[in-house]
């Protein structure tokens, strides 16, 4: 093998190429032998354009097959910004409330900066919130270093304007929140990284990384419209009576699904950082209170349902109630005997107690347990909180718990079992997403359907005649139940007689048969103070006023008219005997 061919290989590729390389050479030579340069030098000078040439040519081949087959772009910096992306959440109708958008990372090299003074002066002036020691500790480093993110592009485009050497950029996905405080305990909130820290964005953030791969949006339950009503008059009653905190659903009976959900105080989910635990806290889900007399629609529900009273029983009230060393007295005292209706509608703890009773603690807390009421609503959100319950289900203990002292639940958990006394029985998850129209929710039955009827006229009896009276809505046919109840003061090792929770549940509308369209609203005071005139801030007169005013606002957009009113059933004659009473 000759010297050619050991150099350039012993292919047939390179003996071609190893033949043209002696051939022009040989034509070199020959140009000089004949006298004549100028020969020698276009050869020259053509080679070099040729080579030039195929340079030129690979170099474009290179490229081509770089851009359309490589898959360079999976290492690009935007692509694996996309790779973490999240999908758009959207309210049920397509409303925009959570999304993805870019930003830049800004990083300083020192290596690279000319004037260190010069620079250290346009980025304190470019960034007036970055802290002066952040950005030393960056100009001193020995590397190429973070200096902040978020960015956006305008702030972007002005810092890089001002042409800084040793200063970039890297585009990063940032969450962004359009609507501010707007359900910002539902929707929750993520880290700097993409994962989802609360709310929703924790609960579906599988489903919201899926959902971004494939282009779609993730649409949630609520309802604007619906949202912002809520927000709106929980903040107005927060405003009249100062409490610690504040809460706030609206919800539809037969799909479960939360259509709005407040919680007061409330912050910014595009700074949560900033904000205080107490302002992040979800109220509606991880906080558990004894709602006092809200609970006693499940007492009524459960001894109609068990067959031991009917809406004309009859309960001795004119004395308080001795249960070993307790004493149960009513707080609107009428020393009287009262039908089953009245005393819904005077909400007396000493006809609820007697009733419970007369059910039994083995059937009051299969009941509880039934209704869900003894563990954490069953929903998506990973807040929801555990109740508190008696230890031992004891008479005691359904004497106090059946007007709603004893035991500690969720607003969530309240809102789930009510769900169940108003839409015939069924005892449905809750649920943060948007069903589609016509979606079948199932769930256990736990009540009948001609209970959950005689609840709907309990419920509307108050409102036209009772401690509800101030959520009355003219055509709506709104029922509900008032709660006050005073809260256990650690300090003192007792209850409370100034700090009590104060809410309001209600149903609308109530007419028509269980199968009807129905919704859940329900707004709840801790702590609430007296307002200028002084009156005891009760449901009756902190809660009740302001779910009047949320359901009147929102009925036009779930579609329910002002229609005739609903009369409930009259108490009727007194019963031949009176319940838990000995004859």
């Amino acid at each position: 093998m000759s010297l050619g061919q050991q150099a350039f290989g012993g292919s047939s590729a390179s003996r071609w190429l190893t033949r043209r390389l002696w051939g022009l050479e040989h034509a070199f030579e020959r140009a000089r032998a004949s006298g004549k340069p100028e020969d020698d030098t276009r050869i020259r000078i053509f080679l070099v354009l040729v080579l030039f040439a195929l340079c030129f040519i690979a170099l474009a081949f290179g490229a081509t097959r770089a851009a359309l087959f490589s898959g360079v772009g999976k290492s690009d910096p935007l692509a694996a910004a996309a790779g973490d992306a999240r999908a758009d959440l959207v309210d049920r109708n397509g409303r925009l409330l959570a999304v993805d958008l870019l930003h830049y990372g800004l990083y300083v090299d020192p290596r690279e900066i000319w004037d260190l003074g010069e620079t250290r002066r346009a980025l304190s002036a470019a960034l007036p919130d970055l802290p002066p020691e952040r950005l030393e500790r960056a100009l001193r480093a020995n590397r190429r270093t973070f200096l902040v993110g978020g960015l956006t592009p305008d702030v972007r485009g002005k810092i890089n304007d001002l042409g800084l050497p040793g200063v970039s950029f890297e585009p990063e996905q940032k969450r962004v929140y359009p609507l501010g405080e707007t359900a910002a305990h539902l929707i929750g909130f993520t880290d700097s990284g993409g994962e989802g820290l609360a709310g929703a964005e924790l609960a579906l953030n599988e489903d919201i990384r899926t959902a971004a791969a494939g282009g779609a949006t993730v649409p949630l339950s609520i309802d604007l419209r619906i949202q912002a009503a809520l927000e709106d008059e929980l903040a107005k009653a927060a405003a009249v009576y100062q409490p610690h905190g504040a809460v706030g659903l609206v919800t539809n009976v037969h799909t479960g699904e939360i259509l709005a959900l407040a919680s007061w105080k409330t912050f910014d989910p595009n700074r949560a950082g900033e904000a205080s635990p107490d302002a992040r806290l979800n109220r509606a889900a991880s906080s558990v209170f004894e709602m006092g007399s809200v609970f006693k629609a499940f007492t009524m529900a459960i001894g109609l349902d068990a067959g031991v009273a009917t809406p004309q029983s009859t309960f001795d009230a004119t004395q308080p109630l001795h249960i070993g060393y307790r004493t149960i007295t009513d707080y609107h005292a009428t020393h009287k005997i009262l039908t089953m209706v009245e005393v819904f509608q005077h909400s007396s703890n000493i006809g609820t107690a007697k009733l419970a009773m007369a059910v039994g603690p083995d059937r009051m807390s299969r009941y509880f347990e039934a209704l869900g009421l003894t563990r954490p609503a069953k929903v998506e959100l990973l807040e929801s909180a555990r109740p508190l319950t008696p230890k031992k289900w004891d008479e005691d203990a359904i004497a106090s718990t059946s007007f709603g002292h004893g035991i500690d639940v969720s607003p969530l958990a309240l809102a789930r079992a009510y769900g169940a006394l108003l839409n015939g029985g069924y005892l449905l998850p809750l649920t943060i997403r948007k069903l589609e129209p016509g979606t079948r929710v199932t769930g256990p039955r736990i009540l009948s359907d001609k209970t959950s009827l005689e609840v709907l006229q309990l419920m509307r009896a108050n409102v036209t005649g009772g401690s509800g009276k101030s959520a009355e809505v003219p055509g709506l046919n709104v029922g509900g139940k008032t709660g006050t109840g005073e809260k256990y003061d650690p300090d003192l090792r007792r209850y409370s007689h100034t700090k009590q929770v104060s809410s309001f549940a209600a149903a609308f509308p109530t007419d028509g048969p269980t199968s009807a369209p129905r919704y859940f609203v329900f707004i709840l005071l801790d702590e609430p103070h007296a307002d200028q005139t002084g009156a005891d801030p009760t449901g009756g007169i902190v809660a009740a006023p302001a779910v009047g005013h949320v359901i009147e606002r929102i009925a036009p957009f779930l579609g329910v008219r002002r229609r005739a009113e609903l009369i409930p059933f009259e108490p009727g004659p007194p019963a031949a005997e009176e319940v838990g009473e000995e004859q």
